[in-house]
């Protein structure tokens, strides 16, 4: 059976009974669709000359239109006490995190036609109760959610003791806790404690379409950015409302699914917190390897105006500069964008809608860094052009480009020291660094490649002395971090 599994699940017990589907649908005349505000469907069927409308939905709403009880197959008028009888029962199954049906009909004269009316003077036959357990990752979902300052909200149209006892079996709220708000106790607010309650209430129950829409658009005046998940026609306005609608691909409505942003293939909420896990560590890569990207420009070009300012020679040629920017700087940026941050991630707070790549508390650090790259590679080119001008470029060249290669385990996290990472957390970038030294020792030492850039080669203590250097804007990262703390 494939579908809603309420519908599976009272297919199976009407097998269960002996009433065969295929049977059934031979007698059935007419259908009306659930409606959301009036809480029940029907249908119209016809056996052996007599018709009567079937009738499933939330059971105060089928007991409102109960005139009578069928009890030991006779029917008997329904009661207060029948009534309370009921809700006892009602009651203990959701308290044990069912959800709760009413099943009733009325026998109508053969002339009948299907509509709302129909649904008056009803038999009450009985209630079901269906368990629909949340996955098991739903429960680890809701905590890393909570943990990434993500507040859930479960806004069902199922009974409220369903919807707490199912809040508290995945987490949502705690287990002593019993605030649940209905659709009508909430209509009932008036504007500033509806406000109130939306934002510090969690779990809703029984709720309409246009409550739903009223609630995400409550809290989008309230500054939050909503994603709304839903599955069915009336999810359609509060979808689209949302900032980001998700609907569900396996047993969503077409409907739902076209007025959403995101179609969830496996039906899962968990991947919708692994979706916002990964999408944090994409928008944390794009600004890593931004950073590291524009601290090796700005250096270069700083430089570069530096010397002309002083009328001095160029440090870098352009085909220097191009090694610089594309294989250097390439390989390493590339590899920057492999980091996990799995283990913090989700411990920092949601950013904010409208922030940028770069922010001003970044701007020390990347001015910091620059600014080492720039003192560094200037030293450098002074202390060698006595020597010339090829020299002086090629230790311009090495330190510059040695510096990028320290200088992307800086990058590898913006607030937290590479020992406490460590060096061997992502090999990409370990690999990337090691491939980047062997192609730089090539162009500095093997002749052919020394013509192409016009470099000269370095004996092993100015070598080491300048890969010395360049490690101080590691150093100078390490300490501006802890400092920072």
């Amino acid at each position: 059976i494939i579908g809603d599994p309420t519908e599976a699940a009272l297919r199976v017990l009407a097998e269960k009974g002996g009433l065969k589907q295929d049977s059934l649908k031979e007698k059935k005349l007419d259908d009306l669709p659930f409606n959301s505000e009036l809480k029940f469907r029907a249908s119209l069927s016809e056996e052996k000359s007599q018709k009567q409308v079937c009738v499933v939905g939330a059971p105060e709403s089928i007991l409102s239109h109960s005139s009578h009880i069928l009890k030991n197959n006779t029917k008997k008028p329904m009661n207060s006490k029948l009534e309370e009888e009921i809700y006892t029962q009602i009651n203990a199954l959701t308290k044990n995190a069912m959800r709760v049906l009413a099943i009733a009909y009325v026998d109508v004269s053969k002339d009948e036609k299907l509509s709302e009316k129909s649904v008056k003077d009803l038999v009450f036959v009985g209630i079901i109760g269906i368990r629909d357990p949340p996955r098991q990752e739903v429960a680890e979902a809701i905590a890393k959610a909570k943990q990434a300052g993500i507040q859930v909200i479960m806004a069902t149209g199922d009974h409220k003791e369903t919807a707490l006892a199912i809040a508290k079996d995945i987490g949502l709220v705690a287990k002593n806790e019993n605030k649940v708000l209905t659709g009508e106790e909430l209509e009932k607010l008036p504007r500033k404690e509806f406000s109130k309650a939306v934002k510090n209430t969690c779990v809703f129950a029984r709720l309409t379409p246009n409550m739903k829409l009223r609630i995400a658009t409550e809290l989008q005046a309230q500054g939050e950015i909503i994603a709304m998940t839903g599955d069915g026609v009336n999810d359609a306005p509060a979808l689209k409302k949302a900032d980001v609608g998700i609907s569900m691909g396996i047993i969503g409505t077409d409907v739902a699914r076209d007025s959403s942003d995101i179609v969830l293939a496996d039906d899962n909420f968990a991947s919708i917190v692994n979706a916002i896990e990964e999408g944090r560590i994409v928008f944390m890569n794009t600004r890593q390897a931004s950073a590291f990207l524009i601290t090796t420009n700005i250096a270069e070009l700083i430089v570069i105006l530096i010397t002309l300012t002083l009328r001095l020679p160029l440090p870098f040629l352009p085909i220097q500069i191009l090694w610089i920017n594309l294989v250097t700087g390439g390989g390493s940026d590339i590899s920057l964008a492999t980091e996990t941050h799995k283990d913090h991630i989700l411990s920092r707070p949601p950013k904010k809608a409208k922030e940028n790549i770069f922010t001003k508390e970044m701007m020390p650090f990347l001015t910091l860094i620059s600014a080492v790259m720039v003192v560094t590679t200037f030293f450098i080119f002074m202390l060698y052009l006595p020597e010339g001008i090829e020299k002086a470029r090629t230790g311009a060249f090495l330190l510059i480009s040695l510096t990028e290669l320290f200088n992307i385990y800086n990058m590898r996290s913006l607030n937290k020291s590479i020992f406490k990472i460590g060096f061997f957390t992502n090999k990409w970038v370990n690999i990337a660094t090691i491939t980047s030294l062997i192609l730089l020792l090539g162009v500095l030492y093997i002749p052919f490649f020394q013509n192409i850039f016009q470099l000269t080669s370095l004996t092993t203590m100015e070598f080491l002395s300048i890969a010395s250097l360049s490690s101080l804007v590691l150093v100078a990262g390490e300490l501006y971090k802890k400092l920072q703390k």
